[in-house]
């Protein structure tokens, strides 16, 4: 792709409505880079919301992430794990800069212009694959911080998509004495028992959520913590439930405008029970005193790399890869709960 040429964008535009549409080619200011893209991943849980119309149009996009400035209104452009190589620099930027591989927290789009320091560089030694992983990652980082599991605690991880997984493999690490995953999926209750859970429970077997609670239970006399990530509002209350006396429970899944109908009856009540939410927008409280993004994002790459060399984390995680061209296709796919889709890929440059 040629430094003259224009790109094409994945915009949402309505309820299960995409379009790819085209960009002007984008000219670097005298402080930004232009970035080629080469591959983007696809967050199911975020951006099925957009694609569902379950977003509140009044929401700001993300206050810390430039490229996602505006609220969550259509027409949008959403999504945050691009990697691509910088094929321009504008004139005060660092010509090193040029021919670097990068990630950027950006919407799917071929070309974008962008500062250096909202570009994170890719470790030597990380494919683009796998490097589009990395708000993954760094999501389930601090879901780990901030669930700052004890050792010999019994932890149940609700919701073994992308991120659920990479949650289970960090809480595994932990030093809790049990790791629970319970997700209706077959191949991703499978996939949770390679990343370090040491049970699987199957919510579709039971007829209600009293079986399901018991089934945890039954592995952990009850759960010190819980960690909501199935993105379904219906989990949180059998979350809550399957806790012990002053368990915790953190919810790292973004709702949009779906309601959680949970009941604070005796289990909670009594039982002492704590509900705190996750969000890797920010830090902790806390924890700033001694974390940083900064630090945070090297503990993400590190955790990466690391689950990458252990058990070839992107070869069971990735099951699609889509030209981006494709992106109406996709989501359609990825929003029919009978595929098996896990994390999605749209490859680039643009065909249809």
């Amino acid at each position: 792709m040629s430094d003259g040429d224009a790109g094409r964008a994945v915009e949402f535009v309505g309820p299960e409505r995409v379009e790819v549409v085209p960009t002007e080619a984008p000219v670097p200011a005298p402080d930004e880079v232009v970035v080629d893209a080469s591959v983007s991943a696809v967050s199911a849980g975020s951006e099925l919301l957009a694609y569902r119309g379950e977003l509140d149009p009044e929401t700001v996009a993300d206050e810390e992430l430039a490229a996602l400035e505006g609220d969550l209104s259509y027409p949008l452009r959403y999504g945050y794990a691009v990697v691509g190589s910088v094929t321009a620099v504008g004139d005060a930027v660092d010509p090193a800069w040029r021919g670097r591989t990068v990630f950027a927290f950006n919407p799917h789009e071929t070309r974008f212009a962008v500062a250096p320091d909202a570009l994170r560089p890719v470790p030597d030694g990380i494919d683009p694959e796998t490097a589009t992983l990395f708000a993954n990652a760094e999501t389930a980082v601090t879901l780990t911080l901030d669930a700052a599991p004890r050792i010999g605690e019994r932890v149940a991880v609700f919701g073994e998509g992308v991120v659920g997984l990479l949650t289970t493999a960090l809480l595994a690490r932990s030093g809790a004495e049990t790791v629970v995953a319970v997700e209706p999926k077959e191949r991703r209750r499978s996939l949770a028992a390679e990343f370090g859970a040491d049970a699987v429970v199957d919510p579709s077997r039971y007829d209600g959520r009293a079986g399901v609670v018991d089934a945890v239970r039954e592995h952990t006399g009850g759960v010190d913590l819980a960690v909501e990530v199935s993105g379904r509002p219906e989990t949180l209350e059998t979350a809550v439930e399957t806790t012990r006396f002053d368990g915790r429970v953190l919810v790292g899944s973004w709702y949009g405008t779906k309601r959680a109908d949970l009941g604070f009856g005796d289990h909670f009540h009594r039982g002492r029970v704590t509900v705190r939410s996750s969000q890797v927008t920010t830090i902790a409280p806390e924890l700033r005193g001694r974390w940083d993004r900064d630090r945070r994002r090297e503990t993400a790459w590190r955790e990466l790399r690391r689950l990458d060399d252990e058990i070839d984390v992107t070869d069971r995680l990735v099951t699609d890869r889509v030209p981006v061209g494709r992106a109406a296709s996709a989501y359609r796919r990825l929003a029919d709960e009978t595929e098996p889709t896990l994390q999605l890929l749209f490859t680039y440059p643009c065909t249809n």
